[in-house]
């Protein structure tokens, strides 16, 4: 009986000490801080880059004209174009109510007809007094008077012509015609509507020549060099294009310190709508060696950027200066070797000195050859 409870004592003795060996070899007495952390890496790559600046501009016709009345103001009789119409030089536009003026023009012109046959009549008398003069008929103040009086007469004659002149043009002023071959952009004015000198019934452009205007800040005065080439993008229809500075302005604004250029652009075809957006590119220095990294991968503060390095199992936090930006790739120093392996996920919980378990991501796209500016300028 007594080695019965033995044996049992010492049964229960073992199972409790295999029960507990074997909860001990569950735990871990690991700090998890010492516990490697699992991280994506990638290899930094080399690249080349070179600085830009970025621009937003306006597309302008070539020439733009608003047509209205200059000398008169009258009702609008008949306007002939809506937007969008082709128009040639010298074409009728629109029309104003002018039989007023047509009414005193030709008053005018009666009177200066007049005025006209009586100083022939008083040229003529005058002659034959002044022919009389050397036989002694008549006495030198009287042909001085026949001659005063024809010049007189003459005066007042040129005085109605110029009048004539004058209603003639505002005549001329009721028939509103195109300065030039272009196209209807806008019509302010219906049939009917009084208008005033200097009031537009409707605006013509020409887009045979296109003119991409902006303004930069005074640093980049060289920048814009006249003849300096440029990358556009027209937001209106997606286009991109290449042109060059065709002129610049030699002061900048007194009000914004902005220099003022232009880029002409051939558009026989009259694709591009004027008044719209243009974006625009400029190459800046020349191309230089970088080391080209994701964005994900770093911290931008100004302009350094922090990185982590696998350095053997441990990740090392690295400061770098960087160069540019383009596309969601990072441009940075030298001082980051390409080859070099960069934490892009798992990052944020890094501290530098951290174990870590990379995973290497598949191989990007090679980065492009040239990296747009460190700053976009968008004046």
């Amino acid at each position: 009986m007594t080695s019965a409870i033995a044996l049992g004592s010492a049964a229960l003795l073992l199972a409790g000490a295999g029960l507990h060996a074997r909860a001990r070899s569950r735990v871990n007495d690991v700090p998890l801080a010492a516990e490697a952390k699992a991280v994506t890496v990638v290899e930094a790559r080399a690249g080349t880059y070179r600085a830009e600046r970025r621009y937003v501009a306006t597309i302008e016709p070539w020439v733009i004209a608003d047509v209205g009345p200059q000398l008169i103001a009258a009702y609008t009789d008949t306007v002939l174009v809506r937007p969008g119409a082709e128009v040639k030089r010298g074409q009728v536009l629109a029309t104003l109510d002018c039989r007023e003026s047509a009414a005193t023009n030709q008053a005018v012109a009666a009177q200066a007809r007049a005025i006209e046959a009586k100083q022939r009549a008083l040229a003529n008398e005058a002659a034959r007094v002044s022919s009389l003069l050397d036989g002694g008929f008549v006495a030198p103040n009287e042909a001085e008077q026949k001659v005063a009086t024809s010049e007189s007469q003459l005066a007042e004659l040129m005085a109605t012509q110029a009048k004539l002149a004058g209603t003639s043009l505002a005549v001329n002023d009721c028939i509103l015609r195109a300065p030039f071959d272009g196209e209807v952009s806008r019509r302010a004015v219906d049939p009917g509507t009084f208008v005033r000198p200097g009031t537009p019934i409707v605006s013509i452009v020409d887009r045979s020549t296109v003119r991409v205007t902006g303004n930069v800040p005074e640093v980049d005065f060289g920048v814009v060099a006249v003849g300096t080439p440029v990358k556009i993008t027209l937001l209106a229809t997606g286009d991109a294009m290449n042109g060059t500075i065709a002129r610049r302005s030699p002061a900048a604004s007194s009000s914004t310190r902005t220099v003022h250029f232009e880029i002409d652009l051939a558009d026989p075809e009259r694709r591009v709508p004027v008044g719209t957006t243009a974006e625009l590119v400029i190459a800046v220095g020349r191309p230089e060696a970088a080391t080209t990294i994701p964005g994900a991968a770093a911290s931008v503060r100004g302009d350094k950027a922090t990185v982590f390095v696998i350095d053997g199992e441990k990740a090392k936090k690295v400061v770098v200066p960087v160069k540019g930006e383009a596309l969601g790739t990072l441009y940075i120093g030298s001082e980051l070797a390409p080859g070099t392996m960069i934490v892009t996920e798992g990052r944020s919980l890094l501290a530098d000195g951290d174990k870590v378990r990379a995973k290497t991501e598949p191989p990007a796209k090679p980065a492009p050859s040239a990296a747009p500016s460190h700053a976009s300028q968008k004046p």
